[in-house]
């Protein structure tokens, strides 16, 4: 009897592929926006369940804020926060900061706390303000509109560089990812056994079937090249190639 392949028992979420609970800072979001002035930073903490450290600031209200560290952000360092100064770690809206600037933690719909670019060493660019709208472009390269009122922080996020750094041992890689819930390794199918992954056994490494599997097939055997469904284009275009049929 065959076993379930890994992809299927790690996306179960059971205790051994989940991060830890106890080693995460909870989570880290833009303050409210009723907070505003500038802050001092406390101190920079790193976080095992994420890429990036963690700075604490002393908001203007006495409150504690919990941010993502910019790079070269310092403590004893200066935020502003709703309005004031467009420096590193700064929480602005869009529409008061200048194009050309870096920001990162962008929000997706105004106040929702930071949904994009929040992984360590990467950064958006602020492009060009419209009537309503403001461009910038994501790490990916393609460019996006937000409205004014979608807050971001200012700089590149904390922690570039990490993947720089080697690892020396494998046990310090299984530790490392254990707190990121990400597989330290990846073993490939055709060197697994047959119970463990349709691609295993055999006299010798091969796959030993087509490797490419449509969208509908049942989960124990979707593994290899997905297929992806075709488009409406893509359709028509074939069907007026076959004599509009």
């Amino acid at each position: 009897m065959g076993k379930r392949i890994i992809s299927r028992r790690r996306g179960a979420g059971s205790g051994r592929y989940r991060s830890p609970s106890h080693r995460h800072h909870g989570p880290i979001y833009h303050p409210s926006p009723d907070l505003v002035g500038e802050g001092k930073v406390v101190g920079i903490e790193p976080a095992p369940g994420r890429t990036a450290p963690v700075a604490e600031v002393a908001g203007p209200d006495g409150t504690t804020v919990r941010m993502l560290a910019s790079a070269g952000l310092g403590t004893g360092d200066t935020v502003a926060f709703q309005s004031g100064k467009v420096d590193r770690g700064s929480i602005l809206p869009l529409r008061d900061i200048p194009d050309g600037t870096l920001v990162s933690n962008l929000e997706v719909k105004p106040f929702d706390g930071g949904r994009l670019v929040r992984a360590a060493g990467t950064s958006a660019l602020v492009v060009a303000h419209a009537a309503g709208e403001v461009t910038v472009q994501l790490p990916s390269g393609i460019f996006k509109e937000f409205l004014p009122t979608c807050r971001a922080q200012i700089g590149i996020v904390g922690g570039g560089g990490r993947g720089e750094r080697p690892f020396i041992k494998a046990g310090k890689k299984v530790w490392a990812t254990r707190s990121l819930a990400r597989p330290p390794f990846k073993v490939r199918g055709v060197a697994m056994n047959p119970v463990n992954h349709p691609f295993g056994g055999g006299a010798h490494q091969h796959v030993g079937r087509p490797s490419t599997v449509s969208s509908g097939t049942w989960p124990g055997a979707k593994v290899g090249r997905f297929s992806r469904s075709r488009s409406r284009a893509a359709r028509e275009k074939r069907r007026l190639r076959r004599g509009g049929k």
